[in-house]
């Protein structure tokens, strides 16, 4: 895959459009039937946001997009990742199974969905944020979920909290 979330049926580039620029189609480019990537990379970039998956290496056990059915092979190595992140401030997981192996690198539970707790990572302490899932199987619309982001994001300083998003 090209980049992060490329199905076009994921909803992250529209919660993210409606996140920053009030949108849900400001990253969408319908025509093409695709996502507008080098302006995603872009805000990405200017908001100081990183992406990278959880896991290296996983099987599909069945035909589907589902987290049950992923075997992870191989696992991050989120201790190298964050320490090469010194800016890092949080860590965010969209999905059950990355919430699981986030937990279980800094041993706590995962928070619910939409929170975020502090955990520790060699001595500088971090948010893990468990925010709904992006897909749409994921019973929540785009608008409410891209409230939880926006929430997320104006905690950690990355949206201003004086302008409501226009969703």
């Amino acid at each position: 895959m090209e980049f992060f979330f490329p199905n076009f049926q994921n909803d992250m580039w529209r919660i993210m459009g409606l996140c920053f620029h009030g949108d849900k189609q400001h990253f969408v480019d319908t025509e093409a039937h695709t996502y507008r990537l080098r302006l995603i990379q872009e805000m990405l970039r200017e908001k100081g946001i990183a992406l990278y998956d959880t896991a290296t290496a996983v099987v599909r056990t069945k035909d589907n997009a589902s987290d049950k059915d992923l075997l992870v092979v191989e696992a991050t190595d989120l201790q190298a990742l964050i320490d090469r992140l010194p800016q890092c401030c949080a860590v965010c997981a969209t999905g059950q199974k990355a919430a699981e192996l986030i937990a279980a690198h800094f041993n706590v539970k995962v928070p619910p969905t939409g929170t975020g707790i502090p955990v520790t990572h060699e001595g500088r302490t971090l948010t893990f944020f468990r925010m709904p899932s992006s897909s749409r199987a994921y019973p929540l619309s785009v608008e409410k979920k891209a409230e939880a982001y926006n929430s997320m994001f104006k905690s950690l300083g990355i949206l201003q909290t004086t302008q409501p998003p226009k969703i």
